[in-house]
């Protein structure tokens, strides 16, 4: 029977960042769904019984891939204005998400966070309670812009549109079934904001954001 040593020299260049990083390419490739041990060992050129050395199954290989993304995202910093940590956070996560659309549903799904998740929470709520926040009003304000990044992911993933296709190119098709005057107020949207030159539903993300801060500056403290 061989013992720890001689398996790992039996799988040279392997280490379970390196099991999770892939992953990772491939999810960012192939969609989540896509992703098993039997592809990722495709994928890497190797057996899925040698992957078994580093993750026991698909769950580890989740919980692994939430970790990295969370470490992606930018971490509250001490002794740093709240607002401005909590802005940085929230721009950071969203462009994470960009690259990794389909982490949106799993960051907060997970039974078995790994050490990058754990801190990244942890540095976000002490930010909030060294700004004066009361331990109800942190979750509530963790809750609320984390609800507003992932909901705002979610919807900016599923916009029919590819790269930097501008929004009239899509809502000119839809307006010609607004013909029949039957829509007034969709009408005015498309023709007065959507469809307008240099629009970017994108750009919507900052001005939401800054409500999101703004009301929680003004909410009470205690």
């Amino acid at each position: 029977m061989k013992d720890a040593s001689a398996s790992r020299r039996d799988r040279p260049g392997l280490s379970r960042e390196k099991v999770l990083q892939k992953a990772m390419e491939l999810a960012d490739r192939q969609g989540i769904a896509a992703l098993s041990i039997r592809s990722l060992a495709q994928s890497m050129g190797t057996k899925p019984m040698t992957l078994y050395y580093y993750v026991a199954n698909k769950d580890q290989i989740l919980d692994g891939l939430v970790d990295l993304v969370f470490t992606e995202i930018h971490t509250p910093e001490a002794g740093v204005e709240w607002k401005e940590q909590m802005r940085r956070r929230a721009c950071s996560a969203r462009e994470v998400l960009q690259r990794h659309p389909w982490a949106v549903g799993l960051l907060e799904s997970r039974k078995a966070p790994g050490p990058g998740t754990l801190k990244h929470h942890e540095a976000t709520l002490a930010t909030l309670r060294a700004a004066g926040f009361t331990v109800q009003q942190t979750a509530r304000a963790y809750s609320l812009l984390d609800s507003y990044i992932y909901g705002f992911a979610l919807q900016e993933a599923a916009l029919p549109i590819a790269g930097n296709e501008p929004m009239a190119e899509v809502a000119g098709p839809i307006m010609e079934r607004f013909a029949t005057g039957e829509y007034p107020h969709m009408v005015e949207i498309a023709t007065q904001v959507v469809m307008q030159p240099g629009y970017d539903y994108r750009n919507e993300f900052a001005y939401g954001l800054d409500l999101i801060l703004e009301a929680l500056e003004r909410a009470p403290r205690g």
